[in-house]
């Protein structure tokens, strides 16, 4: 697995990473630290663009694109654009460094990668079909899209399997759905912005996997036999929400029953730290072998259920109670509630829709 920041995507930006860096290199004072120095290079750049350089007029895609930058944390801009070897590059650049080691492209390590409807035109898909270098073909691709950060798989004698060997296999891989089915955005972020997709596919999907079962992709294909929905359908529409992270693939039952114990003692541990500091925002699932967004407070309703409340309002008081010694309290549309009234009566609705919408999930996922 390689992730790495690429061209073209980067091509308009770079000069304005390079004037960023250079300035916290040689204008600003070692004794401010790293993050201040980044913090005085950021407010050079606003007063450069303030000057209406040609620059910009000529690339004014810059200037959103600093505004992204400048709203991100710090300690990671510092680290990914503050460094001495920041150079993004073409895939062929990438291929022909990793070729001595006998490695050739597999595919997009990231799901959304695979979904062309999202990405590339009709118009785009025909051409890139017309060349039959790979290298080169991926190259061209990251043109169209203007792709600046690629996620890529790279395998050492690489062997396709036949047709009918993927399709089996296919078939066979089991996946679970991980968010509340009515919550489930329908639009999808690509190379071509925001694109909403509908038919009868995704909903059908949807709809079966709605109770949070896992489900083996042939199931799912014989669940929906007689509904017009063919297995490519299945296929795209699997790929898009596990893209989305609506979606995720699930064990087989053996891995998951032994890895149950290890999540719970794990799971256990985290949920009870929870009432010191919300650090970990995750729970692990032996049903997806990976980790499951659970906030901090909602893990300490988790707390108050594995001793024995039952009910959402005890977890609220419970989850009160700790926050009230220490002295903190609940935001709201992004302001800080004051009374003890009005956190607790915020901390009773998220418990409500924690036991509606989530608690089942973490069942499924046997988190819980």
């Amino acid at each position: 697995y390689v992730s790495y920041n690429t061209m073209p995507g980067w091509a308009a930006f770079a000069p304005v990473r390079h004037l960023l860096a250079e300035h916290a290199e040689t204008m600003s004072p070692r004794s401010s630290g790293l993050l201040g120095r980044a913090d005085s290079a950021l407010e050079f750049v606003d007063r450069l663009m303030a000057t209406n350089p040609r620059f910009v007029a000529e690339n004014p895609g810059v200037t959103n694109r600093l505004k992204r930058l400048k709203a991100k944390d710090r300690r990671y801009l510092v680290h990914e654009f503050f460094n001495g070897n920041w150079h993004p590059m073409h895939f062929s650049a990438m291929a022909g460094w990793l070729e001595p080691a006998k490695l050739q492209y597999a595919c997009p390590a990231d799901y959304l990668g695979h979904a062309d409807r999202i990405n590339l035109t009709p118009e785009q898909q025909e051409f890139l079909k017309e060349i039959p270098d790979a290298t080169f073909r991926e190259g061209v691709r990251d043109f169209l899209t203007n792709c600046q950060f690629r996620r890529d798989y790279w395998v050492k004698g690489a062997r396709k399997l036949p047709a009918l060997d993927q399709a089996t296999g296919l078939r066979a891989q089991s996946v679970v759905l991980t968010t509340h089915r009515a919550d489930v955005s329908l639009t999808f972020h690509g190379s071509l912005g925001e694109v909403t997709l509908g038919g009868a596919a995704l909903g059908a999907v949807l709809d079966l996997l709605a109770d949070h079962q896992p489900r083996t992709l042939g199931q799912i294909e014989a669940s929906l036999q007689g509904q017009g929905v063919a297995f490519a359908q299945i296929r795209e529409v699997v790929v898009l929400l596990l893209g989305a992270e609506d979606l995720a693939i699930a064990q087989a039952e053996a891995a998951t029953l032994k890895a149950r114990p290890h999540t719970d003692a794990l799971n256990a541990h985290l949920i009870r730290k929870a009432q010191a500091t919300g650090e970990v925002v995750c729970l692990a699932s032996p049903v997806t072998g990976g980790g499951v967004n659970v906030g901090r407070c909602r893990q300490m309703f988790l707390l108050a259920l594995s001793l024995g409340k039952t009910q959402p309002a005890e977890w609220a008081r419970a989850a009160w109670r700790v926050l009230e010694l220490q002295g903190q309290k609940m935001l709201k549309d992004g302001k800080t509630l004051e009374t003890a009234e009005e956190n607790l009566a915020e901390l009773t609705r998220d418990a409500q829709d924690f036991a509606q919408k989530q608690l089942p999930i973490l069942k499924a996922l046997r988190v819980v």
